[in-house]
């Protein structure tokens, strides 16, 4: 399958955790940056009227924005793309489709649908869930490897982890604000 999305590198996810510095750290980030806007937290129609705003900035800045929603909310919405398990996001509809993964099975639901990416984690413990398991370098890279699309590393993300992991792409919810 032919795939026509530019995927970036660094990715911003939203969450209740960082929505007050959401607008700062769109403007912050590098153009061509990516943003999910989740906002799980809030009702549909203050979720929307949120996404506006900051896909507005996103947009202005140059970055792709991804949705965590359904496929015609992206569309409505105008998102460049989806985000979130294979089984929801489904196959392609001409969106940037980024599915979740946390393991191996994660990892062939991606596959199965030919997802354009896929965030694998958590690779590093988190702000959110400090004591829960997580991936680890070797543990991610292993995982990574059964990918048929490229990896976005995700949990517990900062720039000197990107380092450390000596990974190009990826993501974080608290590590960019």
């Amino acid at each position: 399958m032919q795939r026509n999305h530019t995927l970036p590198n660094l990715w911003l996810l939203s969450d209740a955790r960082n929505d007050a510095r959401l607008e700062q750290a769109l403007r912050s980030l590098p153009e061509g940056s990516g943003f999910i806007y989740r906002h799980y937290h809030l009702a549909p129609e203050p979720r929307r009227a949120r996404y506006a705003v900051l896909a507005q900035i996103a947009h202005e800045c140059g970055h792709r924005v991804v949705l965590s929603g359904s496929a015609g909310e992206a569309r409505l919405w105008g998102a460049h793309g989806l985000y979130g398990p294979a089984r929801r996001i489904g196959p392609g509809e001409g969106r940037l489709r980024i599915a979740t993964a946390h393991d191996a099975r994660g990892i062939e639901a991606a596959n199965a649908i030919e997802a354009d990416a896929v965030t694998l984690s958590p690779v590093f413990p988190t702000r959110s869930h400090p004591d829960a398991p997580t991936l680890g370098p070797m543990r991610f890279r292993a995982l990574a490897a059964r990918a048929r699309m490229p990896v976005i590393a995700l949990g517990g993300m900062t720039a000197a982890r990107a380092l450390e992991l000596d990974w190009q792409r990826w993501a974080a919810i608290d590590g960019l604000v």
